[in-house]
């Protein structure tokens, strides 16, 4: 055995003698580095010098932190309020000042309806005021899974899950099923819940322009390609369009029929945002897929609030019962929310139940809103923008100032003018530095049921004079 390591030994040392000198070289070279690097400290220390007792006041005084907002003027128009005092109905109160309201959501008059707050009264009589807990801790009640049932009855659908904020609804929809990874289609003109829910979902995000079904094409086709490329990810990627039925910021309808084609043809998932034409759309109140007769089966998802034509608070969420169970586990609003009052679920039970026994409700305001579309045309400096069946049309200067600030004063003026002269109107507002597209500043004007043609008259009169003092 010892025989045996003097050999290796010795053949060691032959090799060495052997070896090239520059191999030898760069060895020690190497060695010498390794026992440097082994024995060196890994940085210096730095010559400390102890402040005294005034440097550090001094310092102290100095020092300003960075501000935790922006600086924003106290003459921004948001954090000057118009105080509302009684019902936004058919008149509202504002600033003590009775004025006609075109300002207000309440598309179906259902706000101060008699029937819906005997409903509501009643409810709270029995219930109280909240719930004090979210769905799956104490927070369900005998009235949530009723609207539940009769949301998914009047839409025809297999199931519906109903959420106590309206914009968390499809913000919390969206990442419920869209994750990391997934590719999600969406408008241009997509409105800021949804934007929300895109950003949560953390998904690839890919914009056509607005109602453009050509662009939209070219994009489905470019991922079709990719696809191709990359099989196996593709099988594990997810793909949907998320559109709105009636687009809150303009007033369009979109062209779902078109979509489904696309739908089938690219093998996407539809979702649908109907909390403008939910209540509005259809010969029943049904939304965009009665608006065309589209299969409601053909749609993945539909999403609405109850904060619009049914003068309620929340929002719901329909389709097929394996879709919205997902929610119930997934969705964020939902699992850690306190649920909805149980008095705003009984308002929005007895909306339903005027909707479905009066459907020719819908067919008084669809004619409304014709009516105010087309008197609105040429009004003097703005232009008009929706379609006739919209409740909520935009008002927009024809010729911008070229100042996003500048465009706004000028709009409130007009939107005072008519204030003064007990109309009601309001400007639409965004968070700017928040949106993916900022729509221009614009005044929204907004068509209920009980506003009468005399009213009508009065308020497009007011509003035309308003322009031509103000613009001219």
């Amino acid at each position: 055995m010892a025989s045996g390591q003097q050999w290796v030994l010795v053949e060691m040392v032959q090799a060495f003698y052997e070896a090239p000198a520059y191999h030898l070289i760069l060895e020690g070279i190497l060695i010498l580095w390794i026992i440097r690097l082994l024995f060196s400290k890994t940085y210096k220390l730095q010559e400390t010098y102890k402040l005294t007792e005034k440097e550090k006041e001094d310092l102290i005084e100095e020092w300003q932190p960075d501000p935790l907002v922006p600086a924003v003027s106290k003459e921004h128009p948001s954090l000057s309020y118009d105080i509302v005092t009684g019902p936004p109905s058919h008149k509202i109160i504002i600033n003590g000042k009775e004025c006609l309201n075109f300002a207000s959501f309440n598309f179906l008059g259902l706000l101060d309806n008699d029937r819906v707050k005997q409903k509501a009264l009643t409810s709270l009589k029995k219930y109280g005021v909240g719930t004090c807990g979210p769905r799956g801790f104490y927070g369900t009640f005998d009235v949530h899974l009723e609207l539940e049932s009769r949301l998914a009855k009047f839409m025809k659908t297999e199931e519906a899950i109903i959420y106590s904020y309206g914009f968390a609804t499809i913000a919390s929809a969206i990442p419920a099923y869209s994750k990391r990874g997934d590719i999600v289609f969406v408008d241009e003109a997509a409105c800021f819940s949804i934007q929300k829910g895109l950003q949560a979902s953390r998904s690839v995000i890919k914009y056509f322009k607005h109602n453009d079904m050509e662009d939209l094409d070219r994009l489905l086709k470019e991922q079709q390609l990719e696809d191709h490329k990359n099989p196996r990810k593709a099988k594990v990627t997810r793909r949907f369009i998320v559109v709105e039925g009636l687009y809150m910021n303009t007033s369009d309808i979109c062209p779902l029929p078109e979509l489904v084609k696309m739908k089938y043809k690219y093998k996407v998932r539809i979702f649908l945002e109907e909390s403008l034409s939910f209540g509005v759309l259809g010969d029943h109140g049904r939304g965009v897929t009665e608006h065309f007769g589209v299969n409601i089966d053909d749609i993945d998802l539909i999403s609405a609030n109850m904060e619009n034509a049914i003068a309620s608070i929340g929002g719901f969420c329909c389709g097929r019962s394996f879709v919205i169970d997902h929610q119930r586990l997934s969705g964020q609003g939902y699992c850690f929310s306190a649920s909805l009052p149980p008095m705003l679920a009984a308002a929005a039970i007895e909306a339903l139940d005027i909707m479905e026994e009066d459907p020719d409700i819908f067919t008084v305001l669809r004619e409304k809103c014709t009516s105010v579309y087309h008197a609105l045309q040429g009004t003097p400096g703005l232009k008009l923008v929706g379609v006739p069946l919209s409740p909520a049309f935009h008002l927009q200067l024809e010729k911008s100032s070229g100042s996003r600030d500048t465009d706004q004063r000028t709009l409130r003026r007009i939107v005072d003018y008519c204030l003064e002269r007990e109309v009601a109107l309001t400007i639409a507002r965004y968070l700017e530095k928040e949106e993916r597209f900022l729509p221009p500043p614009t005044i929204r004007v907004l068509v209920t049921v009980e506003q009468t043609e005399e009213e009508i008259k009065k308020a497009v009169s007011c509003i035309k004079e308003a322009a031509l003092t103000v613009i001219s």
